[in-house]
């Protein structure tokens, strides 16, 4: 491989890269505007209390075991005991895998606050379903746990924006996969061309 005349034929190829790179970045574009359903996420948040008495008298170890149990409280909000709850309550057109798929639980490191992340369609439905969901594990939660209070830390959002697609993400991957693409086949397309072109490809090639 002769990375001279590779490199210099690249070269002589560019406007085939660059429109290639145009191209796919115009569908790229079209796709994540005008074809993809945007996705809004509203988030709230629970303070998960489990001191029995002043905050002042809770020694470290019970703040790291609070800590730990959060796992356990993620599982609960997930469960289908409250999901179910809310697709009753708001009749939702969808079964309980559906909703979990839709529904993102995450621990502040360290921390007794839990985020409960609903993504949907409608941004005031996001809003909805998340305080919702956030309700009704509050009551789930000190129904199966030792917990003495599970309080809001923060009321869920309506979001403004949608949070994907991302439209300029979308549009400069899909310019990164036709430029790559297109330089691949390029360099193909010469590694196995063997033909001889020119007096000077017998004296290169054959001496």
């Amino acid at each position: 491989i002769d990375l001279q005349d590779l490199f210099g034929l690249l070269l002589h190829k560019a406007w085939i890269i660059i429109l290639a790179t145009v191209l796919t970045a115009a569908v790229g574009f079209a796709v994540s505007f005008f074809l993809i359903t945007p996705q809004y996420e509203s988030t709230t948040s629970i303070y998960i209390s489990t001191s029995t008495g002043s905050e002042n008298s809770m020694t470290y170890s019970d703040a790291q075991l609070a800590s730990q149990l959060t796992k356990d409280y993620e599982e609960l909000i997930l469960g289908r005991t409250v999901l179910e709850k809310v697709i009753s309550m708001y009749d939702l057109p969808e079964s309980y895998e559906s909703l979990k798929k839709r529904v993102t639980v995450e621990n502040t490191t360290n921390t007794r606050i839990i985020s409960i992340t609903v993504k949907d369609q409608n941004p005031q439905n996001a809003q909805i379903i998340a305080n919702s969901v956030r309700d009704a594990a509050a009551v789930h939660i000190k129904d199966v746990t030792d917990v003495e209070a599970v309080n809001v830390a923060d009321v869920a959002n309506l979001p403004e924006k949608p949070c994907e697609p991302s439209v300029p993400k979308w549009t400069l991957l899909a310019a990164l996969i036709g430029m790559i693409l297109s330089a691949a086949i390029i360099v193909m397309q010469y590694l196995l061309d063997d033909t001889i072109k020119s007096s000077d490809d017998i004296e290169k090639y054959l001496e």
